[in-house]
């Protein structure tokens, strides 16, 4: 009876987020996200946090990593994954929807606009090579800052810690699959976190 009790007010929660966030409010959100962030998915990722849990509170910390464990764990960019779940969660299937074409509009456009002209005209400019050699580092900044930031929030137990240490040991020494890491990192979970768990 609790239980029931338990999931009818999660319903009703839903809903009720549902119905506060509109459709152009999620759009534009990750329209600007989309826009305004280089570097790829990883890097979105901090800029997603920001303005979905820390500035709009649409979503709790902790369901957002939620998330991005999913979001990894699937097939595609995480960033997109991770859109598609956070509209999906604030307004059902239109919102997963929306928040896709939010992200993917403007990398959509400007790649159209450099394959169809700016590429053929500059593609053996030296000076263009020389500014994708400098974006290069800065990619890897990037998304070392989202490694960095999001590692800060994940990695608060010692145990946490050094199961991340002994997977990226695994993954960049013994080059095992990403798959794999992620299927023993749920065993490990089971093992070590069940009793953690709140």
């Amino acid at each position: 009876m609790a239980l029931e009790a338990g999931f009818a007010l999660n319903g009703q929660q839903q809903a009720a987020q549902q119905q506060k966030v509109s459709l152009i409010s999620i759009f534009l959100v990750f329209l600007k996200v989309g826009a305004l962030t280089f570097g790829g998915g990883y890097a979105m990722l901090p800029i997603i946090q920001r303005e979905i849990v820390v500035r709009r509170q649409w979503i709790e910390e902790s369901l957002f990593f939620d998330m991005l464990i999913v979001a990894q764990s699937l097939p595609g960019a995480v960033a997109l994954n991770t859109a598609i779940q956070v509209g999906l969660r604030l307004r059902g299937i239109a919102g997963g929807i929306i928040a896709a074409l939010g992200i993917i509009v403007p990398s959509f456009c400007v790649i159209l606009a450099i394959a169809a002209y700016f590429l053929p005209l500059f593609q053996d400019n030296v000076y263009i090579k020389a500014v994708f050699y400098g974006l290069r580092p800065a990619v890897v900044a990037l998304i070392a800052a989202a490694v960095i930031s999001l590692g800060r929030s994940i990695l608060k137990r010692r145990r946490s810690i050094a199961l991340a240490a002994v997977f990226l040991a695994a993954g960049l020494l013994l080059k095992i699959h990403p798959i794999a890491l992620l299927v023993a990192g749920g065993l490990m979970g089971l093992i070590l976190f069940r009793d953690k768990v709140d």
